[in-house]
């Protein structure tokens, strides 16, 4: 172990020194700082385990500062340039941009599984550029783009790490410089992946494809998949390559939030006992608060959870009744959730490119008003590294008591969304905001109905997940009322970020 690893914990050391010995059967030796000959055999797998506060996140930004150091690229979903025999790769991956947001925001260079999954093909003269913003080549002339395009281009790479956001700094468009995207057909070597308890054994299974040595990092208090019945992806791995964090970091000792979080796992707690613990620290710790309404200006940025569709739906409604906003289009700064592609299969490398810029399913998006074309939007993407994109998109808006929703931008075809105001509980996982409101009448109904999943009842494995998406501040919400906002809504407050990227709509008459 080397003198900053001597910093970890019991549990950390021992996690560290066994991920230490895979990364040994694979070449990598972490202790000397050297490569060796690549492994030949199966493929290895290992799951770093522990609750909220255990000190997973810290113990992924180690190895992967390990890995470096012993002379293991990190590979990113931008830009992977010319091959070499001799390359040793690493990839750090989380299932969403807001997951991999909350790592690089920690310092770790991670992105998302499905920018592994499908890498872009670069129009060759552009390729230069990223080359020489990669390091692997020297400062190209590039027709039509001055010398001070080609600095911004710098200035921003170094700055943000970015081949596309630097491309478009130097006023560039998406279409301009990636002439489409590929499914990856060669493997990498190593890969950590963070919020695994969100993996479906299909990501698992893509993810084995392309890994010979994957460490997943995963809390077994959260909700798994909704099609696992209950089980996690490391739940079958042997036990020996499961390591277990127990111990709560000093960092995370003095939270209120991760205490209640934990005080879940006592069997004899119930409900009604659990909301007490939530008044007493209310009563002493600002980071905790009960509230009598939902708070709508939370609910532009950090969506409440809840539990039932139905509470999202009226929570939304009611968000929307608040701010005026009109029955016939959307306002700037309301918060939007895409909700997948609705492109026709022929239109593959169309879907790839929405997908690329961040636009997959349960990308958390903020409206920023019309695009230049009909049925075309301007948003911002939550977590993106590039946020600022227009693409052709199809808005839809459920209402209470109507099996239709309402539809108040719509393009042909495009990324399709749902308002983002609230949020199940489900598809929160892996986010985090700085404050969250979660919606204690619909965790109640959960305790009523008495359901378990993994001998767990599901109000507490609904409650781990919702109070530990509060980085600062836990606001438990136990009345079904809403706090008018105290200002009106608006995009001010949204990071500029790089120009934005026009993404055309997809043509009808051949595919892609």
């Amino acid at each position: 172990m080397t003198g900053a690893a001597l910093q970890f914990s019991e549990d950390q050391a021992e996690a560290h020194d066994a991920l230490a010995e895979v990364f040994a059967q694979a070449g990598v030796d972490l202790l000397d700082e050297t490569l060796m000959p690549r492994a030949q055999g199966t493929s290895r797998v290992a799951a770093v385990m522990g609750k909220a506060g255990s000190g997973k996140t810290v113990l992924l930004a180690r190895i992967a500062q390990d890995l470096e150091a012993a002379g293991v690229e990190v590979v990113s979903g931008d830009f992977e340039g010319r091959r070499r025999r001799d390359r040793r790769t690493l990839a750090i991956l989380a299932p969403t941009n807001k997951a991999a947001s909350v790592l690089r925001r920690r310092g770790v260079p991670a992105t998302t599984i499905h920018r592994i999954l499908y890498t872009p093909v670069y129009d060759p003269e552009y390729e230069r550029i990223a080359e020489w913003l990669a390091g692997q080549g020297e400062k190209p002339e590039i027709e039509g783009l001055t010398e001070e395009a080609l600095d911004r281009a710098k200035l921003f790479f170094d700055a943000h790490r970015s081949i596309p956001g630097a491309l478009a700094a130097a006023g560039l468009r998406g279409s301009d410089f990636i002439t489409g995207w590929k499914r990856r057909d060669e493997p990498l070597d190593i890969g950590l992946i963070d919020e695994a308890s969100m993996l479906d054994s299909r990501q698992y299974e893509d993810l084995c494809e392309i890994f010979p040595t994957l460490v997943l990092f995963g809390d077994p208090a959260q909700l798994a998949p909704v099609n696992q019945s209950g089980a996690m992806v490391f739940d079958a791995l042997p036990e020996k390559r499961k390591l277990i964090l127990n111990r709560v970091h000093r960092q995370a000792e003095d939270n209120p939030i991760l205490d209640l979080a934990h005080a879940l796992a006592d069997p004899d707690i119930g409900f009604e006992d659990f909301e007490r613990l939530v008044e007493q620290r209310a009563a002493t710790d600002d980071r905790v608060q009960v509230a009598a309404r939902v708070e709508a200006g939370l609910m532009a940025r950090s969506p409440v959870l809840v539990w039932r569709n139905a509470t999202r739906v009226r929570l939304i409604h009611a968000f929307r009744a608040a701010y005026d906003a009109p029955a016939d289009a959307l306002l700037p700064g309301e918060p939007l959730i895409c909700d997948g592609i609705e492109l026709p299969l022929k239109h593959r490398k169309k879907r790839l490119d929405l997908e690329a810029r961040g636009l997959i399913k349960g990308a958390q998006v903020i409206y920023l008003g019309p695009g230049k074309k009909p049925g075309f939007s301007r948003l911002h993407v939550l977590g993106a590294e590039d946020p600022r994109v227009s693409a052709a998109s199809i808005v839809k808006i459920e209402m209470p008591d109507s099996e239709e929703p309402f539809i108040p931008h719509a393009a042909r075809m495009g990324a399709a969304f749902l308002h983002g105001a609230a949020v199940t509980i489900h598809k929160a996982q892996g986010s985090q905001w700085p404050s969250v409101q979660v919606f204690a009448p619909d965790l109640y109904a959960a305790a009523r109905m008495g359901r378990m999943e993994a001998g767990i009842p599901l109000w507490k494995r609904l409650a781990y997940v919702a109070i530990t998406r509060a980085e600062e501040r836990l606001l438990w919400v136990t009345r079904y009322r809403l706090a008018r906002p105290a200002s009106s809504l608006g995009v001010e407050d949204l990071p500029k970020g790089a120009p934005t990227l026009e993404l055309k709509e997809a043509e009808t008459s051949n595919g892609a």
